[in-house]
């Protein structure tokens, strides 16, 4: 996908990883899916500080206000095909199906916190 040249070279680097995982998703590649995900995350870490964000200028706020909604609308095409995985294996291997990684937790007995917190 062709991006308009970053003026900072952190939204340059977080905009490639994030074309590496647009990349996977499409050619449905869990493995790379997972690999580009640890990449994006690993650029993610190295982000500024919010203080240091507050002084930069609108174009570098916009920068970042696109990465951060790419990311969002990758999140959510990876967490949609999870589930649709997830639905495909119980429906054809019922016995192999283990719990989906997004949903909750069963309420068996009542022992307290925790039981309604997602899984993953």
């Amino acid at each position: 996908m062709a991006h308009p040249a970053s003026t900072h070279p952190r939204f340059a680097e977080l905009q490639e990883q994030l074309d590496g995982l647009e990349q996977a998703v499409l050619r449905g590649d869990a493995t790379a899916v997972e690999t580009a995900s640890a990449q994006v995350q690993a650029a993610m870490k190295s982000a500024p500080r919010p203080a240091e964000i507050k002084n930069w200028g609108a174009t570098l706020q916009a920068d970042m206000d696109m990465a951060a909604l790419r990311l969002s609308q990758l999140r959510q095409t990876v967490v949609r095909a999870s589930a649709q995985n997830d639905r495909v294996l119980n429906n054809l291997l019922p016995g192999q199906a283990k719990q989906p990684t997004y949903g909750r937790l069963s309420v068996t007995t009542r022992n307290g916190p925790g039981q309604a917190f997602l899984s993953a």
